[in-house]
């Protein structure tokens, strides 16, 4: 009997540290790893290492990031020609992506266009090739030269619709030299024309 009471002592021993062990476990939480506390020289050094590594994503301009420029570019460029051919004479659709300089240029134009009583029909054809011609960093301030050749079917006409200049039945070739610019520094992802070249 003896024997059975050690037994059962010991039995109710486990199930006491067990329950002590179960409760600690879900009051502290469980440990995974180091969790100790890092010196503030050390917690420095990975600081400045993670804000360098996100500097470094926004700033660095490699093979990769020029492929995700150029295809955000070429529907850039076809919404802001695109954007000529609306009958009323505004920048609608194409107005976030150009600079203030750039806005007010076209801008001018579609007012000139307006009171002569003109309007342009427009008909994209495609992007034959976009290539960046060169890019340069000034300060925190990235601008991108991009080369585009693209078809049009474009003519403008009249208030009583009579061909001015164009041919609606042509396809025409053009080609752009268009500048995008961006703050690297700035959280806003956006391109914006800055300028265009003949």
């Amino acid at each position: 009997m003896n024997y059975s009471f050690e037994y059962i002592d010991i039995i109710l021993l486990a199930m006491i540290a067990g329950f002590i062990v179960l409760r600690l476990r879900g009051i502290l939480g469980k440990r995974t790893g180091f969790e100790g506390k890092m010196s503030p020289q050390f917690d420095n050094i990975i600081k400045k290492s993670q804000t360098d590594n996100k500097v470094k994503t926004k700033e660095n301009f490699d093979e990769e990031a020029q492929r995700e420029f150029l295809k955000g570019a070429k529907i850039a460029y076809e919404t802001i020609i695109t954007d000529f051919s609306d009958q009323d004479n505004k920048i609608t659709s194409s107005k976030p992506l150009l600079s203030e300089n750039i806005y007010s240029q076209f801008k001018t134009a579609l007012v000139e266009r307006s009171k002569r009583g003109h309007f342009a029909e427009i008909t994209f054809i495609g992007i034959n090739s976009a290539k960046i011609k060169e890019h340069n960093k000034i300060g925190t301030i990235l601008k991108v030269t991009v080369d585009f050749v693209a078809e049009v079917i474009t003519c403008i006409k009249d208030k009583e619709k009579k061909i001015v200049s164009g041919d609606p039945e042509k396809i025409k070739k053009i080609y752009d030299t268009w500048i995008f610019s961006r703050d690297t520094k700035s959280s806003n992802p956006n391109w914006l024309l800055v300028d265009t070249l003949t």
